[in-house]
């Protein structure tokens, strides 16, 4: 399906130069002189590399129709992550490297959605938030405003993050998976 190139959004699949690939960025520049146009960052579906292309805005790319599916985490063998369809109780193995940065967040039994061109996954979505117990955090320093001041924080994922004042080592937070940052402490 053909669409504008100003309407390219990450996670979108588009086919270029005989290739699919998949948005991971994108940024509309308007210079101070001349028209305006979309820079893309994209990876390859096939080779897993990443380019970055540039379009006017009136230009027309390739889109192409993606399936969502949901399947619930398993395990991991190295390269794959094993999902179950929870419908047909059927495996799916899906290549690790579509997870990206996100990996850390993987727990067992966790909802996943697969976005599939053709019956072939191109990424994997999380959850939007997790609950993460904080394994360490720097003490509180005398004088700062709650308002303001963040401290740093490692999650039991080892993932580090910035955390209010008042949480401590030991308490469980509720954590945004796409940017690891605090949304609040996990109730009950």
């Amino acid at each position: 399906m053909k669409q504008q190139a100003n309407l390219i959004r990450a996670g979108q699949v588009i086919e270029h130069d005989g290739a699919r690939w998949t948005v991971l960025k994108q940024q509309i520049i308007t210079p101070g002189k001349g028209g305006a146009f979309i820079q893309v960052e994209m990876r390859n579906l096939k080779t897993g590399n990443k380019t970055n292309e540039r379009w006017r805005t009136a230009d027309t790319v390739e889109r192409l129709t993606t399936e969502e599916k949901e399947y619930t985490y398993s395990y991991s063998d190295g390269s794959n992550l094993v999902l179950m369809d929870p419908e047909t109780f059927e495996e799916a193995h899906v290549p690790a490297e579509l997870m990206g940065d996100a990996a850390p967040f993987l727990q067992d039994q966790m909802t996943l959605t697969v976005d599939l061109v053709e019956g072939e996954p191109v990424a994997i979505h999380l959850p939007q938030t997790v609950v993460l117990e904080v394994v360490e955090a720097d003490p509180v320093v005398k004088g700062q405003t709650a308002s303001s001041s963040y401290k740093p924080a490692k999650l039991s994922n080892g993932v580090k993050t910035q955390v209010p004042p008042f949480i401590e080592a030991g308490e469980r937070i509720v954590v945004r998976t796409e940017d690891a940052s605090y949304v609040e402490r996990a109730k009950g």
